[in-house]
């Protein structure tokens, strides 16, 4: 048997299981399909942030641009308002969408435990003080303790109700209210138990619990945005994909806390006018790594456009508009890449060099980091220059990197069409000959 071969069943047999496993697991979804829920919310507020901070140079003459900087300084409180109300508290959202599709999964009342999380979030993260509510730690800092917070609640909340613990009403009362006194035990016990945990940590370390879950997973988030990390999450999507498993969503899944993580405090430090260190936010995957969708096809797809082979012409007619907004499992299931040993390593290797590329040029300030949250379906080159601030120098690396995947790609796609042409010329003779056979009879 050839390695190659050994690696394919490798992947199909220990792999695609253990992936469809994790990808369906109830607190993976929810974590998921709750930041998922949020992003409406955070999307309008980074947008809202580029206008405090334009992409101009303070000492810039250029009329339009000083008319810019000048409107941003003498607004910034308004025009900071709906950042501060979004993106600034994203974790309270964060806390109760995920709860509420956990909640779901259960049959539980989504609703209501969303309430729930949300009050208990605020309990251990903004503690009123002087009269006033702090929100240091709604923002990135507390995207670990709301995803810690969601899930205790909404377990905490199944316990109860497995075991009938609550308050037992009559059958006369309605429905409505019924639900609102079935919390009333669950919020008893949230607050016995997360709140003196809270007040331990404030008294001990002076610090909220927010702040000091952050600085454990600090190590981790450090690690995640290390280029070593980040070509290793590139490896395990593009496995999967290659298993025909949904890489991107199991590894945006797990690693979505660490990139509105990492954005988060960009966002903060670019507010308080210093330098911004974290690179690895969803932005740089999708416009920087997986450009045209995972594999960075869209090389490919203009490839397949001009192809002697009409199946890989076809395909790359109709995978060119949704390869443009990062929709590729057209060319992926069609060709197909899935399974296919020619495509095995340029799929693998083409995000692999944007990768290093991309990230040597953020690291070494080439380019500026990214700062805005933006719709994954974004064109690469304008959704880059978007999460960046508009500035469009990224514009350009962006084209040539799918040029270079192009180029990566250019010697597999050459043999695959070979054996495409080999295939449809037997077929066309076939064709021809049962055309000729059926006319002699």
């Amino acid at each position: 048997m050839s390695i190659s071969q050994s690696l394919f069943d490798f992947i199909e047999q220990k792999i695609s299981p253990f992936a469809a496993r994790l990808s369906s697991q109830r607190h993976v979804m929810a974590v998921r399909d709750g930041f998922i829920s949020a992003m409406p919310f955070m999307i309008v507020g980074s947008f809202l942030l580029v206008f405090v901070h334009p992409p101009f140079s303070p000492e810039s003459s250029w009329g339009f641009a000083r008319s810019w900087l000048e409107l941003s300084a003498k607004y910034e409180v308004q025009i900071l308002t709906p950042f501060n109300m979004t993106m600034g508290i994203m974790s309270i959202y964060i806390a109760a969408a995920i709860a509420y599709n956990l909640a779901r999964s259960y049959k539980l009342d989504p609703f209501m435990t969303a309430m729930l999380s949300l009050m208990s979030f605020l309990l251990v993260a903004a503690p009123q003080i002087d009269e006033k509510m702090s929100t240091a730690a709604l923002g990135g800092v507390g995207i670990f303790t709301a995803i810690l917070v969601a899930i205790y609640v909404t377990e905490l909340t199944r316990l109860l109700k497995k075991y009938n613990i609550g308050i037992r009403l009559p059958e006369q009362v309605p429905s409505n209210i019924k639900h609102s006194f079935d919390l009333l035990i669950p919020i008893i016990a949230v607050v016995i138990t997360l709140f003196p945990l809270s007040l331990l940590v404030q008294s001990g370390f002076d610090m909220l619990l927010p702040q000091a879950i952050m600085a454990l997973f600090e190590p981790l988030i450090s690690a995640a945005d290390s280029l070593p990390a980040v070509l290793l999450a590139v490896l395990i999507c593009h496995l999967l994909w290659f298993a025909g498993i949904h890489g991107s969503a199991i590894v945006s899944g797990m690693l979505q806390a660490f990139w509105l993580t990492n954005l988060g405090l960009n966002q903060t430090d670019l507010a308080a006018g210093l330098p911004m260190t974290h690179i690895m936010t969803e932005a740089f995957w999708n416009f920087l790594i997986v450009i045209g969708g995972s594999g960075a096809t869209i090389g490919l797809v203009l490839l397949f456009c001009r192809s002697k082979s009409a199946h890989l012409r076809t395909m790359g007619k109709l995978s060119l508009v949704p390869s443009c907004f990062n929709i590729n499992e057209p060319v992926i299931f069609g060709t197909p890449i899935v399974m296919n040993p020619v495509f095995f390593i340029p799929f693998l290797l083409a995000p692999m060099v944007n990768a290093v590329i991309a990230y040597c040029a953020v690291s070494t300030d080439l380019l500026p980091h990214m700062i805005s949250l933006v719709p994954w379906t974004s064109p690469a080159p304008i959704g880059a220059a978007w999460a960046m601030g508009w500035d469009f120098k990224v514009s350009i690396l962006v084209i040539m990197l799918m040029l270079l995947s192009m180029v990566i790609y250019y010697p597999f796609f050459k043999v695959y069409e070979k054996q495409l042409l080999t295939q449809e010329k037997a077929a066309e003779a076939e064709a021809v000959f049962t055309e000729k056979a059926e006319a002699t009879q």
